[in-house]
């Protein structure tokens, strides 16, 4: 009886709420940093800014998928457990790493990360603009904070969210950015999410080996487009109509490479019960 009773554990609501809080966290950097850029950048250099921005949302990413192959290399009951008395191997279907040691690490690195936000400024002078005195400055917030809270009860008070909607759809840079994020999606996440165990499966890799090899040969290119996207639009002073084209027609260019992978086909590895007969 009691192995047939279903295993009952509540620690899946700590990591829900770990994730919720990771994603609290997570949220403003690129909406509040984006338009922390835009408010105190010069026009021809927020582009710029923006590259370097991306580009150290790659690098994250990059060094996450190292710290991954380290871990993935540790059993997981790491520290009561003594390594020599393990004897699966880390090729083997049924050896589980670390994944708590990274949520522990990337936790802790996050949380320094964010103590300097803290000094940060409540306002900043424009970038090549200076202004006659500190006065000056707090009016002008304290007047854009009123303008703000105006325009949002004009807003509710008279917005339909139908129009809107409809506005949005007829916004030809909105509808390309929603293509450009679909096409991204498409082809990365599912080269981030099957990869990894198809490299496992079909050549025999370990976990952290095929973490390890996806980090390295995606992410620095990423990071490399994003820098120099980031410059080749402040050295032609390209405007957001030209950057939705030119994002599309790449992301497109980028999704039918990914598509060319249907055509690279390995044989199928010998399965016991599902290929191949027990005997």
């Amino acid at each position: 009886t009691e192995c047939e009773k279903e295993p009952g554990s509540l620690l899946w609501i700590f990591v829900m709420v770990g994730n919720i809080v990771r994603g609290m966290g997570e949220a403003p950097i690129m909406p509040l940093g984006i338009s922390y850029l835009e408010d105190f950048a010069k026009a021809e250099n927020s582009p710029f800014y923006q590259g370097c921005l991306h580009t150290a949302t790659v690098i994250g990413p990059f060094l996450g998928f190292l710290l991954a192959s380290f871990c993935a290399e540790l059993f997981v009951d790491l520290g009561s457990v003594d390594a020599e008395d393990v004897t699966i191997a880390i090729t083997d279907a049924r050896w589980v790493g670390a994944w708590w040691l990274g949520i522990l690490i990337c936790a802790s690195v996050n949380l320094l990360a964010g103590i300097p936000f803290w000094f940060l400024p409540k306002s900043l002078e424009k970038e090549g603009e200076t202004n006659e005195s500190e006065e000056t400055n707090e009016k002008s917030a304290i007047q854009l904070q009123e303008n703000d809270k105006n325009e949002a009860k004009q807003t509710i008070s008279s917005s339909n969210f139908i129009p809107f909607l409809k506005g949005l759809f007829h916004n030809p840079v909105y509808m390309l950015f929603i293509c450009i994020t679909i096409l991204q999606f498409s082809a990365f996440d599912g080269m981030i999410s099957f990869m990894p165990k198809y490299l496992e499966q079909q050549f025999g890799k370990s976990a952290s080996d095929a973490i390890f090899l996806i980090g390295v040969y995606n992410l620095p290119v990423v990071c490399v487009g994003y820098f120099f996207g980031g410059l080749f639009m402040k050295k032609f002073k390209i405007n957001i109509y030209q950057a939705a084209n030119i994002a599309f027609f790449v992301s497109l260019l980028e999704y039918l490479l990914y598509f060319a992978a249907y055509w690279t086909v390995c044989d199928t590895s010998p399965v016991a019960g599902l290929t191949v007969s027990y005997e």
